[in-house]
């Protein structure tokens, strides 16, 4: 069952590291094809690495990689190395993908060169898809996506907000550069985009279901679900209301993307087996998102004021019981 565990495990990261890989492409064909062409500037890292480029044809993606380089020091503190390995292969890839593209790329090859809104939401779609799905494979792009991720780590702050706020800067300073408002503006458009996407991929993306399963091999699901799926689950004890016999229930929660395998672990193990799914709006916990609270909560305070409360109204707070 050990190796069965580190073999499920195995393949996630396998399954991340792929995911990384197919996003830092996508966002790579979003600038080289869409963007750096048709002179639309974005936020981040990727952004200022544009807007050197068009100043002084230093080539994006060398900007890119080291820019990268100096703010993951940073993260590597915050984030940790498992956040920061991933975002690491991440730059990587973008890099040797943008590289190639240029080198495979006509120099005078433009897409949508008439249609420069067009161009803009394309890319935008890439970008966005290429952030949202790094971040749900635990990587990034850096830049932006690192300093978002590193403030959602303590704050309940959508990650599409921060790293709209942290690219208008740096949009709005390609002005120096490009001398164009009609461009600048369509890299706002491009920023508000990309922020949709990244929030409505990641939050589809993190979407949890439960699990109520009914069976006499508990045992061995509840195992299952633990060592290969790892995931935590508890069993709980009931009584069927048509039999009288006492039955355990396990309970489990788990990640959407996740389900499919857990039911092929249940369908293995007994395929009889009733269960019930359903999802869930949030979970908060190990293995989950962390709780973040907007205000700090003073539990001495707190207690103190109700006490005083209790004394200075003994009959509203015994009446309340």
């Amino acid at each position: 069952m050990y190796s069965k565990s580190n073999k499920g495990k195995f393949l996630r990261q396998l399954r991340d590291y792929c995911v990384l890989t197919l996003a830092m492409i996508l966002g790579a064909v979003g600038v080289e094809l869409f963007l750096l062409p048709n002179e639309i500037t974005t936020g981040g890292i990727i952004g200022v690495a544009s807007i050197v480029y068009w100043g002084t044809g230093i080539p994006a993606h060398e900007t890119f990689f080291v820019l990268n380089a100096l703010l993951l020091v940073v993260a590597l503190k915050v984030l940790g190395w498992r956040f920061c390995a991933k975002t690491i292969y991440g730059v990587v890839i973008f890099t040797v993908a943008s590289t190639v593209l240029q080198n495979i790329m006509p120099p005078d090859f433009h897409l949508l060169a008439d249609q420069k809104f067009m161009a803009c939401m394309v890319g935008a779609v890439f970008l966005g898809t290429c952030v949202g799905l790094g971040l749900s494979a635990g990587g990034s792009t850096g830049g932006s996506d690192v300093i978002a991720a590193m403030i959602h780590k303590y704050r309940d702050v959508s990650l599409g907000q921060i790293i709209l706020f942290c690219d208008l800067t740096i949009i709005t300073s390609s002005y120096v550069v490009l001398q164009d408002w009609e461009k600048v503006l369509y890299g706002y458009v491009l920023l508000f985009v990309i922020s949709f996407v990244v929030d409505h991929l990641v939050n589809s993306l993190r979407q949890s279901v439960q699990f109520f399963i009914i069976s006499d091999k508990y045992q061995e699901i509840g195992e299952a679900i633990n060592q290969i799926a790892d995931r935590g689950c508890s069993v709980l004890n009931g009584s069927g209301f048509f039999t009288k016999k006492d039955i355990k229930v396990i309970f489990c929660i788990a990640k959407k993307s996740e389900s499919r395998f857990i039911f092929d672990l249940i369908d293995e193990i007994d395929p009889n087996a009733f269960v019930a799914q359903s999802a869930v709006v949030g979970v908060y916990g190990q293995g989950f998102d962390r709780v973040k609270a907007h205000h700090k909560i003073n539990l001495t305070e707190l207690r103190e004021k109700l006490a005083k409360e209790r004394e200075l109204n003994p009959e509203t707070t015994s009446s309340g019981h």
